[in-house]
């Protein structure tokens, strides 16, 4: 897939040391998870165990997992309701985020805020948010705390190709060119959004947006983890060096519908197949590690066992979690500064 790039302002460039055997094996490993998990949920709410809106991550694991390996801790993350791999890649809880999902006490919101309004505060992820594109002024807000403050963090903002028509978006942009505050967007492009082609919704190139604000603009394989680590790096570094804010657009694929209960008949089968068998990412990784010597198929199967064991558990924990208590409708209604 075709990586193009026109800045107006120059990140750094310099040449990122080759992953070591460690570090692509910690990629593989949590895109994985990500997968199992998102598996599991997708059997749980075809039993009825999970309920109201799914949407599934499987396709998109490389963008969340890349951009993870580039922040530090106290930089903070705000995504859409696609959620759940962003909350397993800044290091939630598999359990507590499938409790949620199965809307349990458990859970990260004590099963009230379900799969689109999940929160953690200890790991600096604010949500999961239902409105597409709401999450965009948020993220810049968060950006302006970390400026305000000096803490010397960024936050990472990330939105769907269906959320960048939407004017909060623009308004975003606009305020953060001129703070500059520490904000990367990342344009998960999916291509598809809610079920309309992006070629068909969109006019222009997504990653140049932010042109017309001076905001740099890189449009990267979003198939590739080490790809999008590449970028990551080089965007955090602008970001964290007081340039203001970066735009990533990260070339993507979801294989299931928009949510569990799109049957996506906008593409055809045949489109679907041919992503999953030419550019998946876990297997575009596993040929890697293989080539390097880093690992062989049993190694992986070992990952992989450990990996289900992960997610059978965080199922169980799931369906056996109470469910809250009716007192707690009026509890966490104002949270304390």
């Amino acid at each position: 897939m075709a990586t193009t790039t026109r800045r107006r302002a120059k990140p750094a460039e310099n040449a990122a040391p080759e992953p070591t055997q460690e570090e692509l094996l910690h990629y593989y490993k949590e895109m994985l998870l990500i997968r199992r998990f998102e598996e599991k949920a997708g059997q749980l709410y075809g039993m009825g165990l999970i309920g109201g809106f799914c949407h599934l991550y499987i396709g998109q694991e490389a963008v969340v997992v890349g951009m993870q390996a580039a922040q530090l801790p106290g930089d903070s993350v705000i995504t859409s309701y696609r959620d759940h791999g962003h909350m397993l890649a800044c290091g939630m809880d598999a359990k507590g985020v499938m409790a949620e999902l199965t809307g349990r006490a458990g859970g990260y919101s004590k099963g009230k805020g379900g799969s689109m309004h999940m929160f953690s505060r200890e790991k600096n992820f604010y949500g999961g948010h239902g409105i597409v594109g709401a999450q965009t002024p948020i993220g810049t807000g968060l950006a302006f705390a970390h400026k305000y403050k000096k803490d010397g963090c960024i936050d990472v903002c990330y939105l769907g190709d269906g959320a960048v028509n939407q004017g909060q978006v623009y308004e975003s942009f606009n305020m953060a060119a001129l703070w500059k505050l520490p904000v990367i967007y990342v344009i998960e492009n999916n291509k598809y959004a809610m079920g309309t082609s992006q070629q068909r919704a969109s006019a222009g190139e997504l990653y140049l947006r932010g042109s017309a604000y001076g905001i740099p603009g890189k449009q990267v394989n979003g198939m590739d983890v080490l790809e999008v680590k590449k970028a990551a790096d080089e965007a955090v570094a602008y970001v964290r060096g007081g340039n203001g804010p970066m735009i990533l657009e990260m070339k993507t694929y979801r294989y299931r519908g928009h949510s569990m209960s799109d049957p996506a008949k906008y593409r055809t089968k045949e489109e679907v197949n041919k992503m999953r068998s030419e550019y998946d990412c876990i297997d575009h990784l596993k040929s890697l590690l293989f080539t390097k010597g880093y690992a062989d198929e049993e190694s992986l199967k070992v990952i992989d066992r450990d990996v289900k064991a992960v997610v059978t558990e965080a199922a169980d924990f799931a369906t056996t979690s109470p469910e809250p208590d009716a007192a707690e409708l009026w509890t966490d209604i104002l949270v304390e500064a």
